[in-house]
């Protein structure tokens, strides 16, 4: 390509090198068009291990290139003057190179001709990449400009005249380091076709035979630049930087083409957690955020324009009188109670809303959407059913069937003003009395309705109660003017059935209500993405058990972690009575928890050695916790981070939900349980625990990382795929879509940056917080737990501060003296 010479540089006072093209070239096309892209793709690099070009010059029709003048020599003389370089010398050689490259690279420059020597080494041992005559942008070199370099050190690719990519650079990389290290190259051959026969039939000498005491690991690096797949070297030249004797060891092992055992994640990554700086600015942030949602959460809170004032417990004593007075027995066996919503009326309402609807007003009319259940049974009521799809053991209000002689069922609303009667009589009666006259006076008192105002009406609704008269009303609610239909029935002059009705309430004895369109497209949308998973899971991870690969230790912490918190949510959220069925429920219990925490373990199986071997980096803290290094700084940072993108997601749908409002939308109406005390507040605290485990979200995301193999092209169909079957069917399109793709962009970003503990503590935080009936009247009855809730994760925040700090001060001692 030309001549290098030492020069003075008259006008500056510098030392340069001069480049001449030689005289027959000069005057050839080709050859001056090649010297003119060296100057232009060169001058794209600058590094301090990339020998930088400064001009083109002109003498006497002679065309030159002036460059940075290392004072040194190439690789090439080096090994022949001495013979090889030292590891220690190798090493650090080939840290600078893959520094200079990574730079190139960058720029999506190839150098297409490295090579001992075109590699300079000063007299300070400082290495710089030289001559970028064959150099070129990746995307514009095709044909035959594929095969254009020095075919000793050209990748088997680029000599085949297939492509040339950055992994062919790092392929004549790895060439380099093997001579520099060995003192030969690593494929002798007297000509071209015998070089590529090497190539493809046989493997270079390991290094290791030919250098005493050679690193393992440096060892394994070279190699692996070596491999004839691209595909199998290392991604990049700052991986194989990493990937050296003293780096990071899970790059090394990535570099390597391995899978990182568990203990090799667990030791990777930084081992500072956060700043004193940072850590007072994020705790600031989270006292700050929370405070923001508690008001923001108070003002589209329903309940508290419902303003219920009668806690559970004195509800149910409102039943128990009610029941006393229509004569049958106030205390039983056993008894039940709970909330629940008459969501029937809120569809009704915003259906048939005529203008932008004043909730307010709406919330305080009757009937009320808040109403208050309660059921009593001569016998222990067993249910049959599950609590949020895997609890079993909670009675509802139709759980246990209320078929049983004895049982009475009562529907109330939040003031305990009486909106249903069930009673079922007696299988069999002991005598024929004559029937007394009803005396409905009073289930009407129950229900604070005034009779005159009615009139009556043709019975249509059978209760399951035996009856031998009934009677029907038709009426307006008192307060809204709504229409109301009263049902009532009676055995023997005693009241067995009693309900008011709105044109809204629908029969619960009928099959389900039919879903709307968007409602059936959204649930076949998430049905099939969840079946894919699974279908996907239980294969991988039949495939990983079968090759022993998986990190078996902490899955089963994992599953075990998962078992604790079904046993203990059923604990707190079943009926216990005193009968031996009660053994059953335990046994189901016991059951589903190894369900969840089996199912739990696979897919954790399934996923963790693929995200161990394509992306480690995201479950760095994970592998310290489930090693049990709780208070790891890492894991600390990891944990305030959460709680910071917990609380982002909060505000942002609470924005959402502020905007729904604006539009004529209900106020959020928060989970009922939550009204009923703190053994039920636990319990679905523990719920949402276990479903907030972000295996299924976390797995989605790795399968994509695996198939498209770019991670934020994944995060990006991540985004997409999770984000529509929130926004199919929307009234508020524009904003939800705005909204959706936000949250799952952020959630994308932080397993991308942080990983899975940061996903699962945001995630956990604000399927918690988003469903807290929250009020600043401290006098309410469930103010206290649940306010406690919210504490819960500022505490969250707190030990995860306390441990990213690791000791250090939040503030100097100086400040106080």
């Amino acid at each position: 390509m030309g001549e290098v010479y030492r020069a003075e540089d008259l006008k500056l006072g510098q030392v340069v090198a001069i480049k001449f093209l030689p005289e027959s070239l000069s005057q050839d096309p080709a050859a001056l068009a090649r010297f003119h892209a060296e100057v232009r793709t060169a001058r794209q690099v600058s590094h301090p291990n990339v020998c930088r070009v400064f001009d083109i010059g002109d003498a006497e029709g002679t065309l030159f290139l002036s460059m940075e003048y290392v004072d040194g020599e190439d690789l090439a003389s080096v090994v022949r003057r001495i013979g090889r370089l030292s590891p220690d010398k190798a090493i650090e050689v080939a840290r600078q190179l893959c520094a200079g490259l990574a730079a190139a690279h960058e720029r999506a420059v190839i150098h297409r001709d490295l090579k001992p020597a075109n590699v300079m080494l000063d007299g300070a041992g400082k290495i710089r990449i030289t001559d970028f005559g064959l150099a070129g942008i990746a995307a514009s070199i095709q044909g035959a400009e594929i095969r254009a370099g020095t075919p000793a050190y050209m990748a088997p690719e680029q000599l085949a005249g297939k492509e040339v990519t950055v992994k062919s650079d790092l392929y004549s990389l790895g060439l380099v380091l093997y001579e520099i290290l060995t003192g030969k190259r690593a494929f002798e051959a007297a000509t071209l076709p015998e070089l590529m026969r090497l190539r493809e039939e046989s493997a270079p000498t390991s290094p290791s035979t030919l250098v005493r005491d050679l690193d393992p690991l440096l060892e394994r690096v070279i190699l692996r630049c070596l491999e004839k797949d691209p595909a199998l070297r290392p991604a990049s030249a700052l991986q194989v930087a990493a990937a050296l004797p003293g780096g990071d060891p899970l790059a090394a092992a990535l570099a390597a083409g391995e899978t990182p055992s568990p203990q090799m994640v667990a030791a990777a990554g930084e081992n500072a957690g956060i700043t004193p700086r940072a850590g007072l600015a994020t705790l600031a942030a989270v006292l700050l955020g929370t405070l923001l949602f508690l008001y923001i959460g108070v003002k589209e809170n329903g309940l508290e324009q419902l303003r219920p004032d009668k806690p559970p417990e004195v509800l149910a004593h409102e039943a128990q009188k009610i029941i006393s007075k229509l004569g049958y027995a106030a205390r039983a066996e056993d008894r039940a109670g709970g909330f629940i919503y008459d969501y029937d009326l809120l569809s009704y309402v915003a259906k048939n809303a005529k203008s932008q609807q004043d909730w307010s007003q709406i919330l305080s009319q009757r009937p009320q959407l808040l109403d208050y259940w309660y059921r009593q049974s001569p016998a222990g009521m067993i249910p049959q059913g599950w609590w949020n799809l895997l609890t079993p053991g909670l009675v509802m209000m139709d759980d246990p069937p209320p078929i049983s002689s004895g049982m009475i069922t009562l529907r109330m609303d939040a003031e305990g003003r009486l909106l249903r009667l069930e009673a079922i009589p007696q299988e069999v009666e002991t005598g024929s009395p004559a029937a007394p006259p009803v005396d409905w006076s009073v289930l009407f008192a129950a229900a604070d309705v005034d009779p005159a105002q009615l009139h009556p009406a043709t019975p249509t609704w059978i209760s399951l109660a035996g009856a031998d008269t009934r009677a029907a009303w038709d009426g307006t609610w008192p307060g809204s003017g709504r229409p109301m239909h009263i049902e009532a029935a009676a055995l023997r002059g005693k009241p067995v059935f009693f309900a008011l009705i709105g044109p809204w309430t629908k029969p619960e004895r009928v099959s389900a209500n039919e879903e709307s369109a968007a409602d059936k497209a959204r649930t076949i949308f998430g049905l099939t993405v969840a079946m894919v998973i699974v279908v996907v899971g239980i294969w991988f991870a039949m495939r990983n058990l079968r090759h022993g690969r998986g990190d078996r230790k902490g899955a089963w912490r994992l599953a075990c972690v998962v078992f604790v918190l079904q046993i203990a949510t059923f604990l707190c959220r079943a009926h216990f009575v005193a009968d031996l069925n009660v053994l059953l429920l335990a046994v189901m219990a016991v059951s589903t928890g190894l369900f969840v925490a089996g199912g739990m373990w696979l897919l954790y199986i399934a996923l963790e050695p693929y995200v161990r071997r394509n992306w480690p980096q995201t479950i760095i803290s994970w592998t310290r916790v489930t090693a049990g290094r709780l208070r790891d700084p890492l894991v600390g940072r990891d944990l305030l981070t959460g709680v910071v993108l917990g609380l982002t997601w909060i505000l942002a749908l609470e924005v959402l939900f502020y905007l729904r409002m604006r539009n004529g939308a209900a106020p959020q109406l928060p989970i009922v349980d939550y009204l009923l005390g703190t053994r039920e507040a636990a319990a679905v605290w523990l719920s949402t625990a276990v479903s907030s485990v972000p295996v299924l979200f976390f797995f989605a995301l790795v399968l994509l990382r695996v198939l498209v193999r770019n991670r934020w092209v994944a995060a990006a169909l991540f985004v997409v795929i999770f984000s529509a079957p929130k926004i199919l069917g929307s009234d508020h399109i524009v904003v939800e879509t705005i909204v959706w793709v936000t949250i799952y962009a952020i959630a994308a970003f932080a397993v991308v940056r942080f990983g899975l503990i940061v996903l699962g503590t945001a995630t956990f935080m604000a399927n918690t917080l988003l469903n807290v009936p929250y009020t600043l009247d401290f006098s309410n009855w469930y103010a206290a737990h649940c306010l406690l809730i919210v504490v819960t994760f500022v505490a969250v925040a707190v030990w995860g501060l306390y441990n990213a700090l690791a000791g250090q001060k939040l503030w100097k001692d100086e400040l106080f003296d």
